[in-house]
């Protein structure tokens, strides 16, 4: 049976979309079949990490949502754009990046509940094992319809004080909504931490499972979105913990 992740934040620059790329990379080397959606629609990103061009998109999410395509025809093979043989494939719905659509969604808006019908479509079309959702950060319409319909749910955070009270609405939120798997991802963390009081910290103040506890990463950082690090750098600590992150996801 298919299966529907949500990556969220609270804020912004948490390094959700990079969690959600090299998650949805490692379950493609596993052999899985994996739709990634950017419902980020004010601040599309990730297709910068599949390295997908803007003249490579030949339908966004928004025409979908403004009734110029089908969900699947938005849909982009960017399997070959992962850095490394994989058996499985990837699929990239994008958002689009163009100024005088992201002006049109924020002055028209559209109707979020085609958002529920085009995430069910696109696992019955593309036959997908997983589809992973990049969110857009904080609490509003589709966010909450993409956490309600998730069968799995990671909520990216900092060890930084205006993290933690939004990350604790998150949480909050996404009981309310009967979330059936929960767990924190606590990323950037200053290599001065002592990384099992952070775990132990974080998961006693929000009664929730921590995936991992990420290092800041100085490879992370030089890599600067050009690519995605689990393929760049499989043998690496932080791709370790990508793939413990990946693998709570899934159990």
């Amino acid at each position: 049976m298919s299966k529907i992740i949500s990556i969220h934040s609270f804020r912004g620059g948490t390094g959700k979309s990079n969690t959600t790329a090299n998650v949805t990379a490692i379950l493609a080397s596993q052999g899985l079949r994996v739709g990634v959606v950017d419902t980020d629609i004010q601040s599309p990103g990730i297709h910068v990490l599949f390295g997908l061009e803007e003249d490579e998109m030949k339908h966004s999410l928004n025409d979908y949502l403004w009734g110029k395509c089908n969900v699947d025809e938005a849909a982009h093979d960017v399997t070959s754009h992962l850095g490394a043989n994989v058996s499985g494939r990837v699929f990239l719905i994008p958002s689009s990046i163009k100024a005088g659509e992201i002006a049109r969604v924020l002055r028209e808006g559209y109707d979020v509940g085609l958002l529920n019908d085009g995430f069910h479509e696109l696992v019955d079309a593309l036959d997908l094992d997983v589809l992973m959702i990049d969110t857009h950060p904080g609490l509003n319409e589709e966010t909450l319809l993409s956490i309600a319909i998730s069968d799995a749910l990671a909520i990216i955070m900092r060890p930084d004080q205006q993290d933690y009270q939004g990350t604790g609405v998150t949480v909050e939120v996404a009981r309310k909504l009967n979330v059936p798997k929960l767990v924190i991802v606590v990323n950037k963390t200053p290599q001065v931490y002592d990384f099992n009081q952070v775990q132990s910290q974080v998961e006693k103040l929000y009664s929730a499972e921590v995936a991992a506890v990420m290092p800041h990463s100085d490879e992370m950082m030089a890599l600067a979105s050009a690519g995605i690090f689990a393929t760049r750098f499989p043998d690496h600590a932080v791709t370790a913990l990508y793939k413990q992150v990946a693998a709570k996801l899934m159990a």
